[in-house]
């Protein structure tokens, strides 16, 4: 089970904007991410590794925790508002529930919950 100030550094290193550090600090090796219904993807660096890609594609990316994270036990469900800024500075708003099964201090397991039709908006 996480403790509060495990999962308060993880919140605050991503609304900081390094996503890919957060993945590298905060994730088992093996761990998983699946967003919506999608296979899961595999593999911490290979997470990070995405990540990185994903944050090179725009210029900026706002990212706002929405309390409260909910914990239970090793469950913890953090909703999320990330604002990607593109080069031309339009801005796609994408709203998400992270649900996340820690393994001690650590993330093992993600699955993102949003509306796809978010990604067109904006």
């Amino acid at each position: 089970m996480p403790s509060r100030e495990t999962i308060d550094a993880f919140v605050a290193l991503v609304v900081s904007g390094k996503h890919d550090a957060a993945i590298e600090r905060f994730y088992t090796p093996d761990a998983t991410m699946q967003e919506n219904l999608t296979p899961p993807r595999k593999g911490r660096d290979a997470l990070a590794a995405r990540e990185r890609a994903t944050m090179a594609r725009f210029a900026e990316i706002r990212t706002t925790c929405v309390a409260p994270v909910l914990v239970s036990g090793d469950t913890v469900v953090v909703h999320w508002v990330f604002e990607f800024v593109r080069a031309d500075g339009s801005v796609m708003r994408i709203e998400e529930l992270a649900h996340q099964r820690w393994k001690g201090e650590k993330i093992a397991e993600e699955r993102f919950y949003y509306d796809p039709a978010q990604m067109k908006a904006g």
